[in-house]
C-alpha cells in the first residue's frame, strides 16, 4: 500500500513539473516584459573569399547555387541554379542565356527520373560607369517549374543541360508541402532574416539545419553585398559613407554568388522563400533597383496574382502564408494594398485556418536600431491585417529577437497578431541596442517625408495617442513580452487549428536548446471574421 502511495505521489510530481516546464500560452494572456541582458554576440566576422564554402567548386557549365522554392500550391515547386561564371571590370559582355539550356529531370527515386521540365534563363547586370567602380555581369541563372506533384512526397531532381557533357548536377532531393487542408501543416518553420556572411551566419545555419525544418523563410538582407567596395578588392565598407566617395552607394555583387554557394546544401533540398530587405535594394545607373534579388530568386508572383516579386503568397498544409513588401509602394492606393485586399478575401480558414505574414522592416520592435522605421508601412497596412485576423507576423531588419504579446495599434489586442522580430540571423552591421543599453529619447521616426505617401508624413499624428513618442529607452513597453541581443533563428511548429508552437534558439546554446518559446492560440470563435472583414468584439 504504502509502495503504491508512493508511486502514485512520484506520478503526480512528475506531471507536475511536465506542467510547469511547459511553455507558456498566449491564452493566458499578455505575459510581462522581459528583457535579456546583451550577451556575447559571436564571431562577427565575414568569411574570406579564400573560404572553400565560397569559392565556385565546379567546372564548365555545370550547375551550382541551386536552390528550390515552392509555388503556391504544394502541387508545384521551383527549381534554380546558376551556370558559368560571372565577369567584372569596367567593360564586361554579358554571357548568352540562350546557349544552356534550362532542363529539370525529376522523379520518385533517384535512379528513376522519368518526368522533365523546362524553363527559362536570364542574365542581370550591375553597371556603374564611373572612375574607380567596376561593373558586373552574372552568370547565366535558371528558373524551372515543376508541376503536378503529389503534396507531401520526396523527389529526387537533377538540373542543368544533358546536352552538353558535364553539364548536369548530382542528384538532389526535396519534400514537398502537405497537403492544403486544416489538419495537415509542415513539420517545422524555420524563420531568419539578416543572415549575411559571416562566421556567426555559419553558426546560425548549422543551428537551424540541426533543427531539420521542412521550410525556410528568410525575411530580407540576403547577403549585404551592398556593404562592400566595388573597385576590385571587395573590401568591406561597413564605415564607408559612399555618398562622399562616390557618385552612387555602390554594391559588390561577387557577395551574391559567394552567399549562394555557401547555402547550397541547405537550399537544395529545403524549399526557401525569401522576401526583399533594404540591403537588396542595390541602386545603379538609371535608377534600377533589386536587380540581383529579382533575378537570382524565383517567386510564386504569378501563380498568386501578384506578379511581382516584391510580395507574393503560397499555402504550406493549413497555413497561408503572406509575404510582403516593405521597400515597395504599400499605400492604399497602391498595386501591393489592392493585390492584398484581393488576397486575404479569397482565403477560406476553413481550409487554412492559420495566416501568417513576413516583410523585411518591424512595425513593432523596442531596439534603438530602426526604432519606428516602418511606421508608414504600418499605418497603411495594419487595420487591413487586423480585419483578416492575421495569426503572426515576422520581421528582420534590427539585428536581435523580439517577440510582442498580442498587439494592435500599440494597444495589448487579444486579437491582435504576435509579432516576432529574427534579424539576428548573423550579419554584423548596426548591432542593436534596446533601452536599457542606452536610456535617451526615441528618434523621430517621420523625420523624412515617407516616398509613398505623396511626400507626407502617413497622415499620422505622432504628438498623441499611443504612439505619441511614449515609452523610449526608460522602460520596455507592455506590448514586448521577449527582447535580446543575440544571434539565432526561430522554429515555428503549427500543432493543429489552433495551436502553434514557436521557438527562438540562440546560437550560443547547444544544439536544440530553447532561449524563447511559447505556444500560440488562435481563438476564431473570438476574432475570426464572419461575413466581413469587420471583426466581431466579444469582449
Amino acid at each position: 500500500m504504502r509502495m503504491r502511495v508512493s508511486l502514485l505521489l512520484l506520478a503526480a510530481a512528475a506531471v507536475a513539473a511536465a506542467a510547469e516546464a511547459a511553455p507558456s500560452s498566449t491564452l493566458a494572456g499578455p505575459t510581462r516584459p522581459v528583457t535579456v541582458p546583451p550577451r556575447d554576440r559571436g564571431h562577427a566576422v565575414d568569411l574570406p573569399d579564400t573560404d572553400p564554402r565560397v569559392q565556385r567548386r565546379v567546372k564548365g557549365w555545370a550547375p551550382e547555387q541551386i536552390a528550390v522554392a515552392l509555388s503556391a500550391a504544394p502541387s508545384s515547386a521551383w527549381v534554380s541554379w546558376v551556370t558559368g561564371d560571372f565577369q567584372m571590370g569596367a567593360a564586361v559582355e554579358p554571357l548568352d542565356p540562350t546557349a544552356v539550356a534550362s532542363v529539370v529531370r525529376y522523379g520518385l527515386a533517384a535512379d528513376s527520373l522519368v518526368r522533365r521540365a523546362t524553363g527559362d534563363a536570364l542574365v542581370y547586370s550591375q553597371l556603374y560607369p564611373f572612375d574607380g567602380l567596376l561593373n558586373y555581369t552574372s552568370a547565366i541563372i535558371h528558373h524551372v517549374r515543376l508541376q503536378g506533384l503529389e503534396p507531401g512526397t520526396e523527389y529526387f531532381y537533377q538540373c542543368g543541360d544533358p546536352a552538353i557533357p558535364a553539364a548536369m548536377s548530382d542528384i538532389h532531393a526535396f519534400r514537398t508541402m502537405p497537403a492544403v487542408g486544416p489538419r495537415s501543416y509542415p513539420g517545422k518553420i524555420a524563420i531568419v532574416g539578416d543572415l549575411g556572411l559571416t562566421y556567426n551566419t555559419t553558426s546560425t545555419v548549422e543551428h537551424m539545419v540541426s533543427n531539420q525544418p521542412d521550410l525556410v523563410l528568410l525575411l530580407g538582407d540576403v547577403s549585404y553585398a551592398n556593404l562592400y567596395l566595388t573597385n576590385g578588392t571587395g573590401t568591406d565598407c561597413y564605415s564607408c559613407s559612399f555618398a562622399n566617395s562616390t557618385p552612387i552607394h555602390e554594391t559588390y555583387q561577387p557577395r551574391w554568388d559567394y552567399w549562394g554557394r555557401y547555402m547550397e546544401p541547405v537550399t537544395s533540398r529545403i524549399p526557401m522563400m525569401v522576401v526583399e530587405g533594404n540591403h537588396e535594394i542595390e541602386e545603379q545607373i538609371d535608377n534600377k533597383t533589386f536587380a540581383s534579388y529579382s533575378s537570382r530568386f524565383s517567386f510564386p508572383s504569378t501563380e498568386s496574382g501578384s506578379f511581382s516579386p516584391f510580395y507574393y503568397s503560397f499555402d504550406a498544409g493549413g497555413i497561408h502564408f503572406v509575404m510582403l513588401a516593405a521597400y515597395a509602394d504599400y499605400s492604399k492606393s497602391g498595386k501591393q494594398y489592392k493585390w492584398l485586399e484581393k488576397d486575404l478575401a479569397k482565403v477560406d480558414r476553413s481550409v487554412t485556418p492559420w495566416v501568417i505574414a513576413g516583410w523585411h522592416a518591424p512595425w513593432y520592435s523596442t531596439f534603438k536600431a530602426h526604432y519606428r522605421e516602418a511606421e508608414c508601412m504600418r499605418v497603411a497596412m495594419e487595420e487591413l491585417l487586423y480585419s483578416y485576423a492575421v495569426d503572426v507576423v515576422f520581421t528582420g531588419h534590427v539585428h536581435a529577437y523580439e517577440r510582442s504579446n498580442r498587439v494592435f495599434n500599440y494597444t495589448l489586442d487579444p486579437c491582435g497578431p504576435v509579432h516576432i522580430s529574427v534579424g539576428d540571423g548573423g550579419n554584423r552591421e548596426k548591432m542593436a541596442t534596446s533601452y536599457a543599453d542606452e536610456p535617451g529619447r526615441c528618434p523621430d521616426p517621420l523625420s523624412t517625408p515617407d516616398p509613398f505617401m505623396g511626400g507626407g508624413f502617413c497622415g499620422f499624428n505622432f504628438t498623441s495617442g499611443p504612439a505619441a513618442g511614449s515609452f523610449c529607452w526608460d522602460r520596455q513597453p507592455d506590448y514586448s513580452a521577449y527582447r535580446e541581443s543575440s544571434f539565432g533563428h526561430g522554429i515555428l511548429e503549427v500543432k493543429n487549428e489552433t495551436h502553434a508552437l514557436w521557438r527562438w534558439h540562440r546560437n550560443q546554446d547547444l544544439y536544440g536548446s530553447v532561449g524563447d518559446e511559447i505556444y500560440i492560440v488562435r481563438e476564431p470563435d473570438k476574432c475570426l471574421i464572419k461575413s466581413s472583414r469587420n471583426r466581431i468584439a466579444y469582449y
